[in-house]
């Protein structure tokens, strides 16, 4: 277990220095078809998490400059409403709009989701991009362990609620869930929460597993829903400049100084998954610099515990209070 868990660490290492940095997405840029990134979205709603900055904020701002009516879904009304502004005024779009919900609450996501369907209009784009890296063992009002609250429960609990709403935009519904290669490192687990006494404040394998979570749910996902016309899909932005990495990843960010992607560099494969037409896609994919990738090292042996998910999803919906699946 050891030796695999060095192994997996090891390897994303090498792999993410040769890859995820800016001068990988330099060298992979070279094979963009640039006609990819002159699709319009005219008419289309799209709803963007945590838009109000870092790669969300430049997906919101893509899709808006692709004519997109974009629904920016903030925290932070201060934060959201300067976001909001730039935006319109950079891209000469006044359909952008802002929403405010903290998504460490199931019960607010839950609100928001019951109003924002009540606007019965056809959702085209769901971007699940909010993310969270707490280092320090942190527990919501509702008893959720901060990040995994953030990253999995309202993640999960937003694109179920949607689900009505995306079907009505079918077949060209989308769903894109930011997830990292950070999950390389570790397999599914169904100790979703971390528990307390296995939590190590210097180690981010809770976010590398929330995120091979979210990876698995999109496999998930794609098979469940698979003739509703939804298409689902994670990526990798690869390692971004963004707020949330000089926060969390402070050491990190300071040694890749001049090599980490700009955030819209980070944003280019959601951007490029809400613009391609389904059929050029793979369903329940993990894409990287506008290809799929694979979901699983060589040797890392995280592959069979993606057989977990079904289970897993059993739990999340029992946490977050929604009905049990059939």
């Amino acid at each position: 277990m050891f030796i695999q868990k060095a192994w997996r660490t090891a390897s994303f290492g090498l792999y993410g220095f040769t890859q995820f940095t800016k001068s990988g997405f330099l060298e992979h840029a070279k094979k963009f078809r640039e006609e990819d990134m002159q699709i319009r979205l005219d008419g289309k709603n799209c709803l963007v998490t945590g838009a109000n900055s870092g790669i969300g904020f430049a997906t919101a701002e893509g899709l808006a400059s692709h004519g997109a009516i974009v629904y920016m879904l903030c925290r932070n009304k201060e934060r959201g409403e300067a976001a909001l502004n730039q935006i319109r005024s950079k891209t000469g779009n006044e359909n952008v709009h802002l929403e405010i919900c903290d998504l460490s609450s199931i019960n607010e996501v839950k609100s928001f989701a019951t109003k924002f369907a009540s606007m019965d209009k056809p959702l085209h784009v769901l971007v699940n991009n909010a993310g969270l890296l707490e280092h320090k063992r942190e527990t919501t009002a509702e008893g959720l362990e901060l990040n995994f609250a953030v990253n999995v429960a309202a993640t999960y609990t937003l694109t179920e609620l949607v689900m009505p709403l995306l079907g009505k935009a079918a077949p060209d519904a989308r769903v894109i869930t930011v997830a990292s290669g950070g999950m390389y490192t570790e397999p599914l687990n169904k100790d979703l929460q971390v528990s307390s006494s296995r939590f190590r404040p210097s180690e981010q394998g809770k976010y590398a597993r929330n995120k091979r979570i979210q990876v698995a749910l999109t496999e998930w996902w794609a098979e469940k829903y698979n003739n509703k016309g939804v298409g689902f899909y994670s990526m990798h932005p690869g390692w971004a400049d963004t707020p949330g990495v000089a926060k969390s990843l402070l050491g990190f960010s300071e040694k890749l100084s001049g090599n980490l992607r700009s955030n819209d560099e980070g944003a280019d494969t959601v951007l490029w998954l809400a613009l391609q037409p389904k059929e050029k896609l793979s369903p329940g994919a993990f894409y990287f610099d506008q290809a799929v990738a694979p979901k699983h090292l060589k040797f890392a042996g995280t592959m069979s515990s993606h057989s977990q998910i079904k289970s897993i999803v059993d739990s999340i919906r029992s946490i977050c209070g929604l009905p049990a699946l059939g």
